[in-house]
């Protein structure tokens, strides 16, 4: 069993119901178990920043599947959740990275782990430091790196990992 942080995301046709969707997909299998989630953020685009802001969090899950295993998990919840994937970095349903996977680094054509963007995106390190703040990236905390990463316009809406339990509420 392994220890894995995935990123959720999204902001077109209520993300924030797919997110739980996701989550609770996730947490059904047999091979992966949800154990932590931060609280939800408000998060203002990234690279394409002419789209509606997005909904993110992520999760620790605890897993049998290897990284690619996990990734193949993730992608095909995303497809059962409507994802079509469209511009990069554009308008998106739902996204799940695989940012984590225990102590790997793996590099492939389809999967790098530590996800090689991550301590660049406040979105994705700030909800990461809610549920693994001492975890190490590239020698520094993931607590370190989202204290240096731009976190202007970034809006806590849950005050805690609760949030995908029982999602009901509109986006």
């Amino acid at each position: 069993m392994a220890i894995a942080a995935i990123g959720l995301g999204g902001n077109i046709g209520a993300p924030r119901k797919r997110m739980a969707a996701a989550l609770k997909l996730l947490d059904a299998r047999d091979d992966v178990s949800v154990v932590r989630v931060s609280p939800l953020y408000r998060t203002p685009p990234w690279g394409k920043t002419d789209q509606a802001w997005f909904f993110n969090a992520c999760a620790l899950v605890e897993t049998e599947l290897d990284a690619q295993q996990l990734l193949d998990c993730c992608l095909e919840t995303e497809r059962q959740l409507g994802r079509v994937r469209g511009d990069r970095w554009g308008p998106r349903t739902i996204d799940l990275d695989v940012l984590l996977h225990g102590d790997v680094r793996s590099d492939t054509d389809q999967l790098t782990v530590p996800h090689p963007r991550m301590t660049e995106r406040a979105f994705v390190m700030v909800p990461l430091s809610d549920i693994a703040p001492d975890a190490i990236v590239g020698l520094q905390s993931i607590d370190a790196w989202a204290q240096q990463a731009p976190s202007e316009g970034i809006e806590q809406l849950t005050p805690d990992g609760r949030w995908w339990r029982d999602e009901t509420g509109a986006d």
